[in-house]
């Protein structure tokens, strides 16, 4: 069963879709979370097998021959990057399943056939190791989303749906030429292990190796326009908040979660080990996106009214610092930028849960509707100000180490940092790795942190505190509040009879208006025993990885001294400016496996305490 324990995590959400087909409807969302519920013991299955002391090599891996003569197989395998966004993505399963339980009511079977196909796909983009798999698996989540949201979505669903689609179809054909040209290449070198054309992730690297630098840049240009627009970074971030606004709850969960991870995952894996010179050196202009997403994004939230289009437009923000990270090409920016991947699916995730949970109470995301829900709801306003101080980066909670660390590798990705007005003259300062970034970079995407801090304060303070502001027409008991099962009305129009309310997510406004009032659900004021268990292992997580963050900082360890040290070796030394002092990176100590573990001591100082940032500063120059 181990060897052929990934494959299973594709299929068993596959047989489960299909079984859900041919049973009757009432049973889809107990046949839906069984498939999920299952593959994620499986996941834990296949951690508890996995060898963490060697983190940095692929294991379990297999072969299933699929298209010989073409070079293609299913062929499968994790390292601990992958495997922890896998764990991710199977995690985040039976949480869509059960928050959709009261808020889907019509196409039901349609609804969590889909949702079990997307976890399928998006679980063999991270275990994938042949590029004709990664790719398939990659473009089909288009498919089930795009059909969540069209047809559960709220009033602007369809629209959302086609930006979606056509934005993201788009950029993965342009990454699709990239890719392909790559193969090509490697088709025609003798490399080990290959015979004319292979698909093959390792040896499509070693290929690539190869490729001259104006090529290299051609390719990373190309893969970046299909990662970029799914991560979303700045300019191709547009279809982001209107997806996010008009999806279901469990669309934006799955979105902010897991399928924005594919951008960030295929610019790890794929840009940056298919095209490392030329990622050294447009690292600056990668960044400076970057550092415009985290402003602009942060100034767009503060202004908006919409709550789930704040937290929306925060994504772009976060995800900045993301990329950020992973331009810095160090081991401290790296390392931060992967936990940010997970951290992020954690907390914003959590706070869409949140808005969805009282979008199915008060039909509206206005927060001029809305406000003092502390003093109706007690328990959503805990859970709501803990996910939202964990999106800040309050120190103890996830979102602080992501952040400190991204910056820090910012920071210090600077051959010449210790020159001029940021040191002595001439003489390099200790901790600075070879990079095109610095200070400046740092100091400018640090003004995010406090532009974040001021916007989701703000909206705590405008829903959680206060005095009472509640929807006209809903009532104060504790059984008046509908769930809404179809997805046709604006929120903030309900203010209507019962039966008006059919609207919020579903199948369609105009198919919605004959659902009877005594088909939807009522829901207390404050959260239910199921939305509680939803919303705390997600809390449990956001706390240990902020208190003690070294288990999954090993656990990626390996696979991060890897890619920044083919940074290195690739150009980022070549790309220095003239003149400039000399700093000679440190070569990766050991086998990738065997990495030393200096960013994990490092992140969990700075777990500690904002003070503990002086010694992390020093650690990463290896």
């Amino acid at each position: 069963m181990a060897q052929s324990i990934l494959i299973l995590l594709i299929v068993v959400p596959l047989a489960f879709a299909a079984f859900l087909a041919w049973m009757p409807r009432k049973h889809a969302p107990a046949i839906a979370l069984m498939g999920t519920s299952l593959a994620a013991l499986l996941g834990v299955y296949t951690a508890l097998i996995f060898d963490w002391n060697l983190s940095g090599r692929f294991q379990l891996e297999n072969t299933v021959q699929w298209l010989p003569s073409l070079g293609v197989a299913l062929q499968v395998g994790v390292d601990g990057v992958s495997l922890l966004l896998v764990l991710l993505t199977l995690l985040l399963g039976p949480i869509c399943v059960l928050c959709s339980v009261t808020a889907i009511r019509e196409r039901i079977k349609t609804y969590y056939g889909w949702l079990l196909v997307l976890q399928a796909a998006m679980t063999g983009v991270f275990v994938a190791r042949d590029l004709i798999l990664f790719y398939v698996c990659f473009e089909f989540t288009l498919v089930p989303m795009f059909i969540l949201i069209s047809l559960y979505g709220s009033t602007n669903r369809r629209r959302a749906a086609i930006k979606f689609f056509l934005y993201t179809f788009t950029g993965s054909i342009i990454a699709l030429a990239g890719l392909v040209y790559v193969a090509w290449f490697a088709a025609g070198r003798a490399l080990p292990g290959s015979s004319g054309w292979t698909f093959d992730l390792d040896i499509l690297m070693r290929a690539a190796a190869e490729l001259p630098p104006s090529t290299q840049a051609w390719v990373l240009g190309a893969l970046l326009l299909g990662f970029a627009v799914k991560v979303p970074l700045f300019p191709l971030h547009t279809w982001l908040p209107l997806a996010h606004t008009e999806a279901p709850t469990a669309g934006s969960v799955i979105l902010a979660g897991v399928l924005l991870k594919l951008g960030t995952y295929g610019i790890f894996r794929l840009a940056i080990p298919f095209a490392p010179a030329a990622f050294a050196e447009y690292a600056p202009m990668l960044a400076g996106l970057s550092i415009v997403g985290i402003l602009y994004g942060g100034l767009i939230c503060w202004v908006q009214t919409d709550v789930k289009k704040l937290v929306a437009y925060s994504s772009v923000a976060h995800l900045g610092f993301c990329v950020l990270g992973m331009t810095a090409g160090n081991e401290i920016g790296l390392t931060g930028s992967v936990l940010y991947m997970i951290n992020h699916g954690l907390s914003t995730g959590a706070l869409f849960l949140l808005i969805g949970m009282i979008y199915e109470r008060y039909h509206t995301r206005d927060m001029a509707k809305l406000g003092g829900l502390a003093a109706r709801m007690p328990v959503w306003s805990t859970f709501m100000v803990f996910f939202v101080m964990a999106s800040v980066g309050l120190p103890g909670l996830n979102g602080f180490i992501s952040e400190v660390m991204c910056l820090l590798g910012a920071f210090q990705a600077s051959d010449n940092w210790g020159s001029g007005a940021w040191g002595s003259v001439a003489d390099a300062m200790p901790g600075a790795t070879p990079g095109l970034l610095g200070p400046w970079y740092a100091a400018i995407a640090g003004v995010g942190m406090i532009i974040a801090a001021m916007y989701l304060l703000q909206l705590t303070g405008k829903v959680v505190w206060g005095p009472l502001v509640e929807p006209t027409g809903h009532g104060h008991g504790g059984r008046d509040h509908g769930g809404h099962g179809l997805g046709g009305h604006d929120s903030a129009e309900h203010s209507t009879a019962a039966a008006s309310h059919a609207g919020g997510h579903g199948a369609g406004g105009a198919d919605a208006s004959h659902t009877a009032t005594s088909d939807k659900p009522h829901l207390p004021t404050d959260l239910t025993p199921r939305e509680i268990g939803i919303l705390v292992p997600l809390a449990v997580l956001c706390l240990a990885l902020g208190l003690y963050p070294k288990p999954v900082l090993y656990a990626i360890d390996g696979s991060v001294a890897q890619t920044a040290n083919l940074i290195r070796e690739a150009g980022a030394l070549k790309a220095r400016p003239a003149g400039s002092p000399q700093v000679e990176p440190a070569p990766v100590e050991g086998a990738p496996a065997e990495s030393d573990g200096k960013a994990s001591a490092m992140a969990e100082e700075a777990a500690g305490s904002v003070a503990a940032g002086d010694a992390v500063t020093g650690g990463p120059g290896r």
